[in-house]
């Protein structure tokens, strides 16, 4: 594995991790209670961090492992834009998200009632449709979740040296 990929994996791991924190800040101190989809979300941006730290873990056994992790990321990056597209244009205009798939995922894993404090939903799509400095939060969740895609992408399509 390159440097460079090495490096890049970290990278989008903290960003991710980043975002995570940011949330979780702006929910347990500023009181922005996340709905269904902001949870949905989360869990992405923690999937891709792991998947990102894995394979710079097992790019000491394998080359391979770079390209795997670049393309689980980029397969989850997709996820986390539908889902935030999914969050902005549809359900926050309804008055709730329960039973969409965001709902029916986090309740049947357990993880809203095993992790309340960080996979918890508190809030309708609609409540929590909030901006930061005059963007919403899903349109910024999307944002990240295509850069993080472009670096993935970046690192696949980078030739192996």
């Amino acid at each position: 594995m390159t440097l460079r990929n090495h490096a890049l994996l970290h990278f989008i791991a903290l960003l991710c991790v980043g975002a995570v924190g940011f949330a979780l800040v702006t929910q347990h101190v500023f009181g922005m209670r996340p709905c269904a989809w902001c949870v949905l979300q989360r869990l992405l941006f923690l999937l891709i961090a792991l998947v990102c730290w894995g394979g710079v873990l097992l790019a000491r056994f394998t080359a391979a492992a770079t390209r795997l992790a670049a393309a689980l990321v980029a397969l989850l990056s997709i996820g986390g834009v539908a889902a935030a597209w999914y969050q902005y244009a549809v359900a926050s205009m309804r008055f709730s998200c329960d039973r969409t798939f965001a709902d029916r995922f986090m309740v049947s894993s357990g993880l809203d009632a095993g992790v309340p404090w960080l996979f918890g939903i508190f809030s309708t799509c609609m409540d929590a449709r909030v901006t930061l400095l005059g963007v919403e939060y899903a349109l910024w969740g999307m944002g990240l979740f295509l850069l993080i895609g472009a670096l993935s992408l970046t690192m696949l399509l980078r030739r192996a040296r």
